[in-house]
């Protein structure tokens, strides 16, 4: 029996007992579209905490610190050479000092960070409020939101205020053996906020410092050009003696505990599918017992044992296969009423519009041959039993 003929008389079912059909590929596909609903809905978490805590440009960054007391220290020779590293895209050091800030009357302590513009970039950093440090040669500043509680401001009200600085340098020819206190007459103005409510800093402009000659950096946060530069570079600065972090390392544990929270809220939605599947098996038994008569009259006329398994094979392939595309179908019509219904509740509450459901095409691929597999495996059994039965009594039986 050829393959159109199967699939002709396959689908004949499907008009005999079409409520019966319906509600069989209906069951697999709340089932598909739970799985589907539950899953975009974590990947989408995934999503969003990620693009909160991470860039682009942070994926492919290294953090470089000084290492033990026999490691080279962190200056500008060594900046050169890590710069020439092959896979080294771009470099932006970093001095840290301790200081004391002041704004009108109120003083605070606080930690210093001397940077370049890119230094941000590099490290996935954005303001919460007003903007970041470029390269327009202004004394600006970027305070973190601990930093800006010391002068009992809120952050709005903080832009565009002045500060000074009285830094503390360590002296000595090792850096440790004195520390001297140098105030600044430079007026930095606060330019934006981040928003670190468990740490006092502000970022200066590194040129800012240019007068006191220091020579040390305190951190070296470097880019690649690709992703796979980015471990041999890291093996390279390990290798030397260089403390090493990068934040594609919490990006990494993020992921993992995302998979988890992925797989929990498909075994959520599998759950369905499991009963939807047992009601396909009951479906195709039941539809074994109600053509005996039939399969015992496509015996006589020729039909072998195997056209009758495939017959029935194909028939609860079809299910699962059409049970897949309505899974899709709802799943993706209730994630874009879920996220109607959210975002009008976000905008009435005065929040921001999200998108809470996403879907990769690989997924949606993937639940299509899912379902066509499940209705497979459910088929097995009953196709199994009818190419088993004898023609005779086939015929026989009412």
């Amino acid at each position: 029996m050829k393959l159109p003929d199967l699939i002709l008389l396959s689908t004949r079912t499907f008009t005999a007992r079409p409520m019966r059909t319906f509600l069989t590929i209906l069951g697999v596909s709340v089932g598909i579209g739970t799985v589907l609903f539950l899953v975009s809905l974590g990947y989408v978490l995934q999503n969003m905490v990620l693009n909160k805590i991470t860039t682009a440009d942070a994926l492919l960054s290294i953090d470089i610190g000084a290492g033990d007391s026999g490691s080279s220290p962190l200056d500008k020779s060594v900046l050169k050479i890590i710069s020439e590293i092959e896979g080294v895209a771009e470099t932006s050091p970093l001095i840290s000092l301790t200081a004391q800030m002041s704004l009108g009357d109120l003083t605070g302590d606080a930690l210093v960070n001397a940077v370049n513009p890119s230094f941000f970039r590099l490290g996935g950093i954005s303001p919460a409020y007003g903007k970041l440090l470029d390269d327009s040669g202004n004394y600006g500043a970027v305070l973190s939101a601990a930093g800006i509680k010391l002068f009992n401001l809120s952050p709005e009200e903080a832009i565009g205020k002045e500060i000074t600085l009285n830094l503390f340098i360590p002296g000595g020819e090792d850096g440790a053996e004195e520390i001297k206190t140098v105030k600044r007459n430079d007026k930095y103005i606060i330019r934006g906020i981040v928003a670190d409510e468990n740490s006092s800093y502000i970022y200066i402009p590194a040129n800012s410092l240019a007068d006191l000659n220091i020579i040390n950096y305190s951190q070296i946060k470097l880019k690649v050009s690709r992703d796979e530069y980015l471990m041999p570079v890291r093996n390279k600065m390990i290798a030397s003696g260089f403390l090493v972090s990068s934040l594609s390392d919490t990006i990494d544990q993020a992921k993992n505990i995302f998979r988890v929270i992925q797989i929990i809220l498909a075994l959520f939605g599998l759950v369905a599918l499991a009963v939807s599947a047992i009601g396909m098996f009951n479906t195709m038994t039941v539809a074994l017992l109600e053509r005996i008569s039939e399969i015992g009259i496509l015996r006589s006329i020729g039909a072998s044992a195997n056209d009758i398994r495939l017959l029935f094979l194909v028939e609860s392939v079809l299910m699962g296969f059409l049970g897949g595309l309505g899974g899709i179908i709802i799943g993706y019509a209730g994630g874009e009423i879920a996220n109607f219904g959210l975002n009008v509740l976000a905008k009435t509450m005065g929040g921001q519009p999200l998108d809470l459901f996403y879907r990769p095409l690989w997924f949606i691929g993937f639940i299509i041959i899912f379902s066509t597999i499940i209705g497979l495996l459910t088929g097995i059994y009953p196709s199994h039993r009818a190419s088993k039965l004898n023609p005779l009594e086939a015929l026989r039986y009412k």
